[in-house]
């Protein structure tokens, strides 16, 4: 099975054939549990245990698709020019929230972790649980974080935001598109985005914006707090 899965265009198409095939099913059922993401990432692990291929491998195949969704994170800034004018004057609230979403994402990591024992290296590896997994290794890899426990973290977060977001939000009583859309990019990243992209331009334009601001401003603050605090 390895020597038939070796290409790198077969592994490419395996993984795009279960994402389509995760989306025919999510959107015929609609259960969180078979969500296309969680669904191809259960599925592409198995396959690769079973296959005997290595991760590096894997990634070496797949990078294209890196590629895409660097692409794509870029697009967004479409769907922000197209609120320019919706989004004058709100500078400062968008400010104070990327600040104190980015202190209360790493400070809860910091704290939880923490109190249940985790050593330092641990707690680097999980604090940018809401940021995009290209940024969130980009930061941690320098301060000596384990790398695959930073993207599965990151990968986790990003699904539980996509499929339980909008439920938490709207049982809080949060109906302004702008908070809605603001709170799931800062908190679920690309994943959340996807998620607010369905509910509306103008949660998607707001969760693309919160996304690269979460994203500066933990690769500023993360490693002053990993210096400094613990």
């Amino acid at each position: 099975m390895q020597q038939l899965f070796e290409s790198d265009l077969a592994l490419l198409t395996l993984t795009v054939a279960l994402y389509c095939l995760g989306g025919a099913l999510y959107r015929r059922t609609r259960l969180m549990i078979l969500h296309p993401v969680l669904l191809t990432f259960v599925a592409v692990i198995l396959f690769l245990r079973a296959a005997g291929i290595d991760y590096a491998r894997y990634s070496e195949a797949t990078g294209i698709l890196r590629f895409a969704l660097g692409m794509s994170v870029v697009a967004l800034g479409y769907l922000l020019y197209e609120q320019v004018e919706r989004l004058r004057g709100s500078l400062l609230p968008v400010a104070v929230s990327t600040l104190v979403g980015c202190l209360v994402g790493i400070g809860s990591v910091v704290l939880i972790a923490g109190a249940m024992g985790a050593d330092r290296q641990l707690i680097t590896s999980l604090a940018p649980k809401s940021v995009t997994i290209p940024i969130a290794v980009a930061v941690v890899e320098p301060l000596g974080a384990i790398v695959p426990v930073t993207s599965v973290v990151v990968f986790c977060v990003g699904i539980f935001g996509n499929i339980c977001g909008e439920q938490i939000l709207r049982r809080a009583g949060v109906a302004d598109p702008e908070a809605r859309g603001f709170a799931l990019g800062a908190a679920a990243h690309g994943i959340g985005t996807a998620r607010a992209i369905e509910l509306g331009a103008v949660e998607g334009a707001l969760s693309g914006l919160a996304m690269a601001l979460m994203g500066f401003a933990t690769a500023l603050l993360l490693p002053l707090i990993e210096k400094y605090l613990y």
